[in-house]
């Protein structure tokens, strides 16, 4: 999977403070060498904003980078600039939503904890507007279109020749409730199990018999990267969201979710559960 504007961004950020430190540099020293404020390179090193690919260039020649790690950066830093298919969207879209599409579009795996609604990902139109209905009472039916529309074109990154690897573990609570009604809820859950045939999706149960686990606060995702350096958490909150990529913080929830998978239903049996709930209805 090649990388996109964020993973590369990202990545040109850690890596100019990496060869920096190498040099014994600070901000100050090493911005003063090739002309630009110590703002300026904080800023370039946090993967904040835009890099001007020249002094890339330049503070690699600073820091003594092999010509092939030079072209390499400068390479990162033109690709950032590149944007993806939201931006050109006429209606604006919450902030937390247009972080979430540009980190998706670069995963290489996701994986979600989902306790209350079946992940966006696998949403069918009609639950999905169920759940934007619900979540977003005091929108206007357009809105809760537009959203949902993105929820949608979100879903065509399991299109791509090289998808991610979706790993989701659902909780049963979100399976019994009837978002939608009955009828919605059915074609819901005949779609996960279509989904879950594909190769690059794994779906898990988490029953109630499984009792106390470690997410009971709530729906969370794993967002990673082509390096673990690159993995970002989301979690979800009450208008929004908290993105979440502090190496403690990372850690913390790829353990949790590690526990979840554990507690979780075998394939075949979340499969065969799913069936018999969709049965039921």
């Amino acid at each position: 999977m090649s990388l996109g504007p964020t993973t590369r961004r990202r990545q040109l950020g850690a890596d100019l403070r990496r060869l920096r430190e190498s040099k014994g540099l600070t901000l100050e020293e090493a911005g003063a060498r090739v002309g630009i404020s110590k703002a300026t390179l904080s800023r370039y090193e946090t993967k904040e904003g835009t890099v001007k690919w020249p002094a890339v260039d330049a503070l690699c020649r600073e820091y003594g980078a092999t010509d092939e790690e030079r072209l390499a950066l400068v390479e990162l830093a033109k690709g950032a600039r590149i944007q993806g298919w939201w931006r050109s969207l006429a209606d604006p879209i919450p902030e937390s939503m247009n972080l979430m599409l540009t980190l998706e579009d670069e995963v290489v795996r996701e994986d979600h904890f989902a306790c209350m609604y079946v992940p966006g990902l696998l949403q069918t139109r009609a639950y999905a507007e169920a759940v934007h209905r619900a979540s977003e009472v005091q929108c206007p039916e357009r809105e809760v279109q537009h959203m949902v529309d993105i929820r949608m074109k979100r879903q065509e990154l399991l299109e791509r020749a090289d998808p991610p690897h979706l790993w989701c573990v659902i909780d049963e609570a979100a399976l019994r409730r009837q978002v939608g009604g009955r009828d919605v809820m059915r074609e819901q859950l005949q779609h996960l199990l279509m989904m879950s045939q594909r190769p690059l999706v794994t779906i898990q149960v988490l029953p109630f018999t499984s009792g106390a686990h470690a997410a009971a606060v709530g729906s969370f995702a794993v967002l990673r990267g082509p390096k673990p350096d690159l993995d970002v958490v989301y979690v979800d909150l009450i208008g929004g969201g908290l993105f979440m990529e502090k190496h403690q913080e990372l850690e913390r929830y790829r353990l949790a979710f590690e526990y979840l998978s554990a507690q979780a239903l075998d394939f075949e049996s979340s499969a065969a559960i799913v069936d018999r709930i969709s049965k039921e209805l």
